[in-house]
């Protein structure tokens, strides 16, 4: 019998995160950060283990596996595995948490709390991806609730109680749709006989009428667009990050958000085809939306937690335009944008929360003239702002090319619809440099605040805070430099995920948008059905 790979690393930090009350300490976290950053890193060997011995990136199906019957005649069964859809993020997750484990050292108030909640989010964040089981998801998607909202009520800053709740509502609100849908999906035919599964090979097959795709669909945009955010949905963002510690805005940033994006490649893309090639072009413009009006917002802001909260909802409008295309090009970017943008949003929020610890202020206005005293957090600052602007040779541009190039070469839809959806995209991507570049300048180099840059506890970046960062920026170079390291690990299962969408696409009769947005005769598709 294989060894449950994915189970335990979905187990295994939940089981440790019972034993923390347990643990011998002080009271000041010093020996339980050692046990948390243990468990996260053996949770992050675990996935690379399932990983090399029993993932083949080639095969398109379910792999890794694992089926236990729970309450049969409900259809409800333990039902974890993984595909190219979720084994990039089920690695990445696991990576992310290892680092924001370390990330969080300096925790002294109430730290075997903290730690507990942070192993309780490894494991559900990594159950979000590998469940196959729409029920499963369900729990799983609620389970890792409740550790940010604590995070954030506890570890917050001034506003931290109202940013909790704000996010609590929206997320656990916009889930409602997510447990309708399930319900529905799993009993539409059971009166006629069809067993009742929550299982999403089960889904697949069930072949439902459009006007049903469509109202489900509806509801998981929605639930999903809350979490990736989609504008006007995002509002819960910026108030989280803007009172969120370092480890937590890790956390939100380089896993929270990459989950409504899998979760509509999962469900709305692939259980939901035919609705998806009905709702594709508003997802192509809700992402152009996202990104023009998150980096016109960011570029106004002068709270640094906030500026690149805004940044991060910019970048995620690329997701949405992968998503939205019907090439295996595009969607590969959108794939590859979210694994990228949560190295590099992981790597900004950590650097925020290591100079707000320095100046004891986000407000760019009063920093300014400490790049003398903080060379080497300036040139981490430097490299990583480089990369969230799409350096070539950064993952940002790779991700961002292949969008930009799969939507271009898209004829699923007009040459003048392309034409302006890249046009106006391409207006973020000018944009975003202005506002990194000049925020650096006016941390570092502005007009010098006298008492901040004679300030005493302005210490240049520490050993643990480089290391996090060169950490991070492995992948993030090493994918731009050579993209086939994370693209072969899902490419087989993005383009049977293209290619049932372009089927669906082809049997509609009356497309949305009509001509002006999709054309009415499309090529063979590029993978044969």
């Amino acid at each position: 019998m294989a060894f449950p790979w994915l189970s335990a690393s979905i187990l295994f930090p939940i089981g440790a995160a019972l034993l923390i009350p347990f643990v011998p300490d002080k009271g000041d976290g010093k020996t339980v950060r050692w046990f948390a950053l243990v468990v996260a890193l053996l949770t992050f060997l675990l996935t690379v283990g399932g990983y090399l011995n029993e993932y083949n990136p080639a095969d398109p199906g379910l792999q890794l596996d694992e089926h236990i019957d729970w309450l049969p005649d409900l259809g409800l069964a333990w039902s974890v595995g993984a595909d190219g859809l979720s084994m990039p993020l089920i690695l990445l997750t696991s990576f992310i948490t290892a680092l924001a484990a370390l990330a969080a050292w300096p925790v002294s108030f109430k730290p075997k709390l903290f730690y507990f909640l942070l192993l309780a989010m490894d494991g559900g964040q990594i159950a979000v991806f590998a469940v196959q089981d729409m029920l499963l998801f369900f729990l799983a998607w609620e389970l890792e609730l409740i550790p940010v909202y604590l995070l954030l009520a506890i570890w917050g800053g001034k506003k931290r109680q109202y940013a909790a709740t704000k996010f609590i509502l929206y997320t656990a609100g916009s889930s409602l749709f997510i447990l309708l849908a399930a319900l529905a999906m799993a009993f539409f035919g059971s009166a006629s006989g069809m067993p009742i599964s929550f299982e999403y090979s089960a889904l697949m097959d069930k072949g439902f009428p459009i006007g049903f795709q469509l109202l489900c669909y509806a509801g998981l945009l929605i639930a999903f667009g809350v979490k990736l955010p989609i504008v006007p949905l995002h509002t819960w963002l910026p108030d989280a990050h803007g009172e969120a510690t370092a480890p937590v805005h890790m956390l939100l940033a380089g896993i929270l958000l990459k989950m409504g994006g899998y979760a509509l490649l999962r469900f709305n893309c692939q259980i939901l085809p035919d609705a998806h090639a009905q709702f594709a072009p508003l997802l192509v413009v809700l992402g152009v939306i996202n990104i023009i009006y998150a980096a016109l917002t960011s570029f106004a802001q002068r709270n640094l937690k906030r500026k690149i909260a805004y940044s991060s909802i910019s970048h995620m409008g690329f997701v949405l335009i992968g998503i939205g295309s019907f090439s295996a090009l595009g969607s590969s970017g959108a794939m590859l944008q979210m694994i990228s943008h949560g190295l590099i949003g992981a790597s900004l929020f950590f650097l925020v929360g290591a100079t707000y610890d320095r100046t004891h202020t986000l407000q760019l206005d009063e920093m300014g003239g400490v790049g003398q005293k903080m060379r080497k957090m300036f040139a981490l600052w430097t490299v990583c702002s480089l990369a969230s602007l799409a350096l070539p040779g950064m993952s940002g541009f790779v991700s961002e090319l292949m969008v930009f190039v799969g939507f271009a070469t898209d004829d699923a839809y007009t040459l003048p619809f392309r034409i302006v959806i890249d046009g106006l995209a391409a207006v973020g991507v000018i944009l975003t440099p202005v506002y990194l570049l000049s925020m650096l300048r006016e941390i570092f180099y502005g007009k010098e605040n006298v008492e901040l840059a004679s300030h005493s506890e302005l210490v240049d970046a520490e050993p643990r805070e480089i290391y996090v960062i060169g950490a991070l920026l492995v992948p993030i170079i090493g994918i731009g430099l050579y993209p086939r390291l994370m693209t072969d690990t899902y490419s087989a299962a993005m383009e049977a995920l293209v290619a049932r969408n372009e089927s669906a696409m082809k049997a509609l009769t009356s497309p949305a948008g009509g001509a002006l947005i999709r054309q009415t005769a499309l090529r063979a598709p590029m993978i044969p059905g």
